[in-house]
């Protein structure tokens, strides 16, 4: 493809984004494809030559479009949001273009100065102190994978890099709400599985803190060595918020790392009337949020802020010859800051959204999204047919058929659970599920993007009918 050629497809392929975006409603939320349908389409060996791009976009409409689930059309309400923005497309162009490999300073400074500035302005906007230090991660898991592996090295003053574990008896601790993140990054990390304390909830599915200071003192007892606590601002099920003052206590008391993980929540802290969720941060060691959930921009991007900046360093450095540059003292090379040595030059998209949107529109989405959140949980509540877990947190809510008479729990089960089906195989809107306290339970998360207010009770209605067609 010669550049004319670039330039003409490339006019195309902007005008059929436009389009998509126009039209995305059109499309069923979530793909009705089956197992192995779209490899059914493709041809198994690759082509002896090139093909036309009109062919490829063809091939795309037809076999590719059709597997897609559609995380940015505004009925998206499943899971939490991978949102995306006008804005942050245009960057992603961009940084195709530039194809940056921003490893270290000298590799491309405006990366690494702009990720440096960008962090920054994270920090303001969200109300953190300012003696963290930011670095832009692909994902949360892998920052919580960070903050162990930080955590590993500093209690054992940076011997496992060197020599290896010589003794098992080093301990993590997250609430029995938590990530998957944790149990896979206590796996990678060395501890094994059996070195991670899952700490018991509270009827908010908060973690209690009397339980996870009784669980140090069993395992310091014991002769094990208390490492690592992963607290959560916003678990995943739902949204639960444990009690960071009070970790923050238990953790400074015992001298143990403390990593907070605020994925999805994070970028509500913008709200200043949500900045009590943040009491005791100034105590945590690190903290992370997604700005690919709620910030409008592409995935991948992930904030990651901690306050040791030489014990993550240290964890992660590395200095091979090749890598060696006159300029090593003066600047940060984000190598050395995490697990990967090639870096995309994620910073572009973050500041072209946040310069685009400005500090108080972005605050007015998420404001509108929590209250219109509020505002359906009001109308779940007062509904009969529908049980609300509470609390209500931020932009998710969490809800149930009632089934009044129904006693059996996988009965129970199996009617949401067809009830979720059939409201996702409408193609009208997407949810997804979790389970609070062994209950099939249904989430809605209002995040996306472009989500307006009649989305949202567009969906509530099409809820309601669907549950009037199980009901009856």
């Amino acid at each position: 493809m010669n550049i004319e050629e670039f330039r003409k497809h490339g006019h195309e392929l902007i005008d059929w984004i436009c389009e998509y975006y126009k039209g995305i409603e059109n499309f069923p939320v979530k793909s009705r494809v089956q197992p192995g349908e779209i490899k059914s389409w493709l041809p198994k060996s690759p082509p002896e030559s090139g093909e036309d791009f009109k062919q490829i976009m063809s091939d795309f409409e037809e076999k590719i479009l059709p597997g897609i689930t559609h995380w940015q059309s505004p009925n998206f309400f499943a899971y939490f949001p991978a949102n995306s923005s006008r804005p942050s497309v245009l960057a992603e162009l961009l940084t195709a273009t530039l194809g940056v490999q921003g490893m270290v300073w000298e590799t491309s400074p405006a990366a690494t100065e702009m990720e440096e500035v960008v962090m920054n302005w994270l920090k303001e906007m969200t109300g953190l102190p300012s003696s963290f230090h930011g670095v832009i991660q692909d994902t949360a898991s892998t920052a919580t994978l960070v903050a162990i592996l930080s955590a590993r090295e500093r209690i054992t003053e940076f011997q496992v890099n060197q020599i290896g574990f010589l003794t098992n008896k080093y301990r993590i601790y997250c609430s029995e709400e938590a990530h998957s993140s944790i149990d896979k990054a206590a796996k990678i990390a060395g501890f094994g599985k059996q070195a991670l304390t899952k700490i018991e909830t509270d009827e908010a599915l908060r973690m209690i803190p009397e339980k996870l200071e009784e669980a140090i003192k069993n395992d310091i007892y014991e002769g094990l060595i208390p490492t690592c606590v992963v607290s959560a601002i916003g678990t995943t099920g739902t949204v639960a918020i444990d009690p960071l003052q009070e970790i923050a206590t238990i953790c400074k008391r015992y001298k143990v790392w403390h990593h907070v993980d605020a994925a999805y929540a994070g970028s509500a802290m913008v709200l200043e009337e949500n900045r009590k969720y943040l009491q005791g941060i100034e105590e945590a060691d690190s903290f992370v949020f997604n700005p690919h959930k709620w910030m409008f921009t592409n995935f991948d991007c992930s904030a990651y802020f901690v306050k040791d900046r030489d014990s993550l360093v240290k964890t992660f450095e590395i200095m091979p010859e090749y890598l060696k540059t006159g300029r090593d003292e003066q600047v940060n090379n984000y190598r050395d800051w995490g697990i990967q040595l090639g870096r995309r030059f994620r910073a572009l998209k973050l500041w072209f959204v946040i310069r685009t949107f400005g500090v108080e529109d972005i605050k007015e989405k998420i404001r509108n999204h929590i209250s219109w959140a509020g505002e359906l949980a009001g109308e779940i509540r007062k509904d009969k047919s529908f049980i609300l877990h509470e609390p209500q947190n931020l932009g998710l809510i969490c809800f149930r058929l009632a089934l009044p008479g129904i006693e059996n729990l996988e009965e129970r089960n199996k009617i949401n659970m067809e009830f979720l089906d059939s409201i996702n195989k409408t193609g009208k809107a997407y949810l997804s599920h979790t389970k609070v306290k062994e209950e099939f339970t249904l989430r809605m998360s209002v995040s996306q993007t472009d989500v307006t207010r009649d989305h949202v009770f567009k969906t509530w209605e099409l809820i309601k009918q669907m549950a009037g067609q199980i009901n009856a």
